[in-house]
């Protein structure tokens, strides 16, 4: 029996390991990735190699532009926030590559994508451990959503499916994300998390999102596969 599920898939660590613990899981995977104006576009093409090596039923690409707002290092001219530690991230506060209600903005967008395949199940790679302190990545956010999204779809109305938001990294340390990615044989080195990496596509080892990626690798013991420009 076919089971449907949309996997949010940005390209990057989380997501990329989501992908695979949802075909594990026994799902068909339809991927969900966004070109919302984002500065590290490259994350695209690494959504697409993912996707490819996955052999997900359906990849789409969303175009949605939240340069219009700005208010993020990653929608407008703000500059990308750089570390010499995660002592340094983690006594910032919610930092400015929070870009303002964004991932309200792609589970809605899952949410349709679910409805026009009959999915009733959605997989994000949000997590509450290694972080950068977003208020959507937190637990009762994706609680509230879930309840959200079955008063606001037909099949929630007509009691035909519940719709089910799946984190299963949400109370996992980067390093048990890697640790479970490598075991359902997921190759990092299509993947892509870097805020602000070059032209050339190298990680800058620097933003917030890299230094996360580093301790992960680092704590559970194996090299990172992705070119950096200095580490």
């Amino acid at each position: 029996m076919d089971r449907p599920a949309i996997v949010l898939l940005s390209g990057g660590l989380d997501s990329t390991t989501v992908l695979a613990i949802a075909k594990d899981q026994g799902f068909t995977p339809y991927a969900l990735s966004f070109r919302y104006g984002q500065r590290h576009s490259i994350e695209l093409e690494a959504a697409e190699r993912v996707a490819r090596a996955q052999g997900v039923a359906r990849h789409v690409i969303a175009d949605i532009d939240l340069r219009v707002f700005g208010g993020s290092a990653l929608t407008s001219d703000i500059e990308v926030p750089k570390h010499d530690s995660l002592a340094d991230v983690e006594e910032a506060g919610v930092p400015v590559t929070y870009v303002p209600a964004r991932n309200t903005i792609f589970l809605s967008f899952a949410l349709a994508f679910a409805e026009t395949v009959g999915a009733s199940d959605i997989f994000t790679g949000v997590t509450a451990v290694d972080y950068s302190g977003y208020p959507d990545c937190r637990p009762e956010y994706m609680d509230a959503f879930a309840a959200m999204a079955n008063l606001a779809t037909r099949a929630g109305v007509e009691g035909t499916s519940t719709m089910t938001l799946h984190s299963p990294l949400i109370a996992l340390s980067k390093a048990d994300i890697v640790r479970e990615g490598l075991r359902l044989g997921v190759d990092y080195s299509l993947t892509s998390s870097c805020y602000d990496p070059d032209e050339q596509g190298r990680a800058c080892g620097r933003c917030d999102t890299c230094l996360l990626r580093l301790k992960g690798f680092a704590e559970a013991g194996v090299k990172d596969p992705v070119r950096y420009q200095s580490v």
